[in-house]
C-alpha cells in the first residue's frame, strides 16, 4: 500500500495517527493545551494551574475569577437531576473554587444553552436554584448569555471574588512535614449518584415510577444540592491560619491530592484509617459490593476543601472542628501513597478525564 504524506513546511511526512485524549488525562490535556501560552501582563499574578485564576486589584487586595461548565448527559441527569438543585450545584461548583483561593466570593455570570425541549418553567425552577444559593453565599448574579443548543441544557458559570493578596493560598505551596487535612466526609456525593443511577436502571419502562431512596437521603443530598465550604475559609480565617496550600475536591482525594504534589513538588502520605467516610457512604457501598475507600478517592464531586498547614498549627486547626488530619507531606522523591492499618503502601493515582458512560 502506498503511504501518504502531507507537508509542513515543505518537509514531507508522513500522517500521523490523532492523538485520544483519554491518553493524556483531564490535566495532561489541559498542560498540552495551555503550555504555550505566556503571561504578558504585569497585572496577570497567576493563570492557568489552580483553581482560579489571581488578578492585580490594588495594593493589598487580588480579584479572584473561575469558570465552569456543566453539561447535559455528562454531569448532570435531568431524567432524576431536580432543576432547582442544579442551579444551586452550579453556583457551588464556581464558588468553591475560589474558597479553595482563601478568597470571598462576591459576583456570579451565568450563561446557557438552551435545548427546545426546555420550557420556560423549567428555567425557572433553574434560576430558583441559582437565587437560593447567591443569597446563602451573599454572591451577586451580574450578567450571562443564553443561546439555543441542540445537544441538550449547557451551563457555563465564572465566578469573581476578592482576597488579601498575602492571604492567597495557592495549590504549590505544601512544605515537608505540613499536615494534610480534609474537612468533612468523602465519597458520599458519589454513592447518591450511584443509587441514582441504579434507581433509573431498576425503573426504566416502569408507569408512575417510585424510586426507593428511604434511609439514604444524605447521599441524595451530598450529590444534588451539595454545600461549598464558605464556613470553613471563615473559621481559617478567625483562628489566624493561612494554610500553606489549598485545593477544592471536583475529581476526587486522590486526583487533587496529586495536583497539590506536582504543583508543590512534594510527596505524600495519607492514612487509610483517618480517611472520613460517613456511615450512610460505608454501608449503600456495602449494598452495591463497592469498595467506600475507593469512591472516597476517585469518585469526585464532594467539594470539601484539601489543604495544608504547617505541623506546629496541628491543636489549632483540630480546634475549629470538621476537620480532619489525615496525613503529611514528604519528600517529592518519595512519590504519593495511600498508607494501609498493616503499614503498606498503594500508589496514588489520578482518575483525570473520564467521558460518562
Amino acid at each position: 500500500m502506498r503511504e501518504v504524506h502531507t507537508t509542513v513546511n515543505n518537509i514531507p511526512m508522513a500522517d500521523k495517527k490523532p492523538t485520544e485524549i483519554a491518553s493524556l488525562g483531564e490535566f495532561g490535556l489541559i498542560d498540552h493545551l495551555t503550555d504555550s501560552f505566556s503571561v504578558r501582563n504585569a497585572s496577570t499574578l497567576r493563570g492557568v494551574g489552580d483553581d482560579a485564576a489571581v488578578i492585580a486589584a490594588g495594593a493589598d487586595e487580588v480579584t479572584l475569577c473561575t469558570t465552569d461548565l456543566l453539561l447535559e448527559g455528562v454531569d448532570f441527569d435531568l431524567t432524576y437531576f431536580p432543576l432547582k438543585h442544579l442551579g444551586y450545584k452550579a453556583v457551588v461548583v464556581a464558588v468553591s473554587d475560589l474558597l479553595a483561593m482563601n478568597g470571598r466570593p462576591e459576583q456570579l455570570l451565568v450563561s446557557l444553552g438552551v435545548s427546545s425541549k426546555i420550557s420556560v418553567e423549567a428555567l425557572d425552577d433553574l434560576y430558583a436554584g441559582i437565587r437560593f444559593a447567591c443569597e446563602e453565599m451573599e454572591v451577586d448574579l451580574v450578567g450571562g448569555d443564553t443561546k439555543a443548543s441542540v445537544t441538550g441544557l449547557a451551563i457555563h458559570v465564572t465566578a469573581l471574588g476578592r482576597a488579601r493578596k498575602e492571604e492567597v493560598v495557592y495549590r504549590g505551596g505544601a512544605k515537608l512535614h505540613d499536615l494534610i487535612c480534609i474537612t468533612g466526609n468523602l465519597g458520599a456525593a458519589y454513592m447518591g449518584l450511584q443509587l441514582l443511577e441504579r434507581e433509573k436502571r431498576v425503573l426504566r419502562g416502569v408507569k408512575d415510577p417510585e424510586p426507593e431512596f428511604k434511609g439514604n437521603e444524605y447521599l441524595l443530598q451530598r450529590y444534588l444540592k451539595p454545600a461549598a465550604r464558605k464556613d470553613i475559609v471563615e473559621l481559617l480565617a478567625e483562628e489566624k491560619i493561612v494554610p500553606t496550600s489549598m485545593i477544592d475536591l471536583s475529581d476526587g482525594l486522590a486526583s487533587d491530592l496529586l495536583q497539590i504534589c506536582k504543583a508543590s513538588k512534594c510527596g505524600a502520605r495519607i492514612y487509610l484509617d483517618r480517611i472520613p467516610i460517613a456511615r450512610q457512604t460505608t454501608a449503600f457501598a456495602e449494598e452495591i459490593h463497592t469498595d467506600p475507600v475507593v469512591a472516597a478517592l476517585n469518585g469526585g464531586e464532594d467539594y470539601e476543601l484539601l489543604f495544608t498547614v504547617p505541623l506546629a498549627l496541628q491543636e489549632r486547626v483540630m480546634r475549629m472542628g470538621g476537620v480532619d488530619v489525615i496525613g503529611h507531606i514528604t519528600a517529592e522523591n518519595t512519590g504519593a501513597y495511600l498508607v494501609t492499618p498493616d503499614g503498606g503502601e498503594i500508589r496514588l493515582k489520578a482518575q483525570g478525564f473520564r467521558d460518562k458512560e
